[in-house]
């Protein structure tokens, strides 16, 4: 599966062997399955998503606190995750390419 990340993240909590990592500020092919975000990459992704992904795609959003998610609400996020559970990451890539993506 192809990940955009918005955020800087560490690239071990993603397994490489399953899944090719793109950052947005670096540049990407415009075709990701799956974006990742936070609070301070919400509007780049807002304005940057139709270049950065592909027709169907998963958005992932890093939730630091209650603030981060009442902001996201209104954006159609589909799936979130705590910063503090960021090494869970991987788990949730494989659960979102198994249900939307097989």
């Amino acid at each position: 599966m192809k990940i955009v990340t918005f955020k800087e993240v560490e690239e071990s909590l993603i397994d490489s062997s399953k899944h090719t990592v793109e950052h947005f500020q670096s540049g990407c092919s415009g075709d990701a399955q799956v974006a990742i975000i936070d609070i301070n990459t919400i509007f780049d992704f807002e304005e940057n998503k139709h270049e950065a992904c592909a027709e169907n795609f998963i958005s992932v959003a890093i939730i630091d606190d209650d603030s981060d998610y009442e902001a996201f609400k209104n954006f159609g996020i589909d799936a979130w995750i705590k910063g503090s559970d960021l090494q869970d990451l991987n788990s949730l890539l494989n659960l979102i390419e198994k249900r939307h993506f097989s």
